[in-house]
């Protein structure tokens, strides 16, 4: 063997080394979840006793019930919007199609803090309302409710049924459309017996997409005090002391999720199935015209989930901020800024480095275990927060049993190292995805010229993939950016003292009912939402295309 090859070998073990190390450092917080079964004692057993008397079947109830409301809601806005967009063409439809994405830019916490102040007995428009009617009670229910969680989530959530709706809708079966408007089948009857039954995979693929979302939340579900297994994690390990029951709390979430993102899985392998050949868009050949007065009331109809998921809460955070009286804590905001950005280009820098590793090993040297390594990662996204951030403590706590665990507290708890920890365990998967959907545009051609030419390995990936996965590498390491500055339930745990981010301000704030100061962080973040959407609208255009 000659001292190249050698070299390359090393230098591939080395790697393979480093990557396994990886992913244990990030499947490690959520295999020690399941280690709190095997620590049982009996005063777990009698707090766990205690929670399934009292508490835990609120858990179950109000989780399942939020969840079924916020699927049915954001199915009705998902789909209406996508099939809106897609088979009809009136005046601004162009414009609706990637307005409609923009409630994703908006957290749901945020959202629920300005419809709360909007919506609440005491809020501007009940009593507006009373005053005028003269009526003394409360005109509708209170927004602190499950019915107002789901209302939140839903006009929040509602962009991920859309986006994978449109995009079966403008994909799928073209002939058969064609094909049964020759028939003479109007427009309703092809929608209800070809569209929508052909956009069914996306649809469920796109539904199980936000109830891990839903399950995740803690901001919304904490500031309306609703109880669910989330809310219900922390408290086992931050009232009851009790890190073995929120542990084993956290277990039965992750087996949710864990459903969840089976069936996820599933139904985008029916997407794949159905897709078959690609066809020419649908809406640019069977969209139906509607113009005058029916064209502005589809517009109109169209911009409803826009107006109360993204601009009704940007009109009154910025109002709330324009009309305060008091100075703005400047100095602390940039703080924040300074605290989120910092954590952000870290976390995103790591992240993009892991995914850039792995995505040239799998290319040069792809096997089996390069696949588990792979699915190990990809799971972290799916994990929630809360689960996260007690399969970071959970050895912690282990460790200081046995008197080794004072060091590592402070490594964990007291610096950043612990908060960068858990965003690479949720996030990373996300550079993964943007930098191997590079990678499958690149031509194994050019692998096989370079090779010809006597350009191996490291230097291959050098020379010829890096130059060519420069604007994926910049995307993954913006959306990694941009999930770090909008997390919550990590940051409010694991933070260090006196480090407080955007998102933890914005919370903290408004859960103190000082919603003009939580004005200017939470338009940071609306703000910074923005640059996913317009990704994604750019995505959007090029497939129209």
């Amino acid at each position: 063997m000659s001292v190249t090859s050698a070299q390359t070998v090393t230098l591939n073990k080395s790697l393979l080394l480093l990557l396994g190390v990886c992913a244990l450092m990030l499947a490690l917080p959520t295999l020690s979840i399941w280690g709190a079964w095997f620590t049982w004692n009996d005063s777990g057993d009698g707090l766990i006793s205690h929670l399934v008397a009292t508490v835990l079947p609120d858990y179950v109830v109000t989780s399942l019930l939020l969840c079924l409301g916020v699927a049915f809601g954001v199915t009705v806005l998902g789909v209406a919007s996508a099939v809106l967009v897609t088979f009809f063409d009136f005046p601004g439809r162009t414009t609706l199609s990637w307005l409609l994405l923009l409630p994703i830019a908006a957290p749901a916490y945020i959202v629920a803090f300005v419809y709360t102040d909007v919506l609440q007995y005491s809020g501007g428009l009940q009593v507006g309302l009373r005053a005028l009617t003269g009526w003394e009670g409360a005109l509708w229910p209170d927004i602190r409710s499950v019915g107002g969680a789901i209302m939140v989530f839903s006009v929040t959530l509602y962009p991920y049924v859309y986006i994978l709706v449109r995009a079966a809708l403008v994909e799928r079966a073209s002939s058969l459309f064609e094909a049964a408007a020759l028939l003479g089948a109007g427009m309703p009857r092809r929608l209800a017996t070809l569209a929508i039954p052909l956009a069914r995979p996306a649809l469920a693929a796109g539904v199980a997409l936000v109830l891990m979302e839903t399950l995740a939340d803690y901001g919304v579900a904490s500031y309306f005090g609703i109880q669910t297994f989330t809310t219900g994690i922390y408290k086992a390990w931050l009232v009851m002391d009790s890190p073995q029951v929120a542990a084993q709390l956290a277990t039965i979430l992750l087996l949710l999720v864990l459903a969840i993102l089976t069936w996820e899985q599933r139904a985008q392998r029916r997407v794949r199935f159905a897709s078959g050949r690609a066809q020419r868009p649908t809406q640019t050949r069977h969209a139906e015209r509607v113009m005058g007065l029916q064209g502005v009331g589809l517009l109109l109809l169209g911009l409803i989930p826009v107006l109360l998921g993204f601009l009704l809460p940007a009109l009154v955070l910025m109002s709330l901020f324009f009309a305060s009286d008091t100075t703005p804590a400047y100095g602390d905001f940039f703080q924040w800024t300074q605290n989120s950005v910092r954590l952000g280009l870290i976390t995103a820098a790591l992240a993009v480095g892991i995914a850039l590793t792995f995505g040239a090993v799998k290319r040069m040297r792809g096997s089996p275990f390069i696949g588990a390594i792979g699915q190990v990662i990809s799971l972290g996204y799916a994990v929630p927060g809360a689960v996260v951030v007690i399969g970071i403590l959970l050895p912690v706590v282990w460790l200081r049993t046995v008197g080794w665990g004072a060091d590592w507290g402070y490594w964990v708890t007291g610096t950043s190292l612990g908060l960068i920890w858990a965003y690479l365990v949720r996030f990373t998967s996300v550079a993964m995805q943007t930098v191997d959907s590079g990678y499958t545009r690149l031509s194994y051609r050019l692998d096989e010229t370079s090779q010809t030419l006597g350009v191996h390995g490291a230097s291959m990936f050098r020379r010829v993939h890096m130059p060519l996965l420069r604007k994926s590498t910049y995307v993954a390491a913006l959306l990694v950016l941009v999930d770090v500055l909008k997390e919550l339930p990590v940051t409010l745990v694991l933070r260090p003292f006196d480090s407080d981010t955007l998102a933890v301000a914005a919370y903290q704030l408004a859960r103190d009912e000082r919603l003009d100061a939580a004005a200017l962080p939470a338009l940071a973040l609306v703000l910074v939402g923005l640059v996913p959407v317009i990704l994604l609208s750019r995505e959007l255009k090029s497939s129209d295309r």
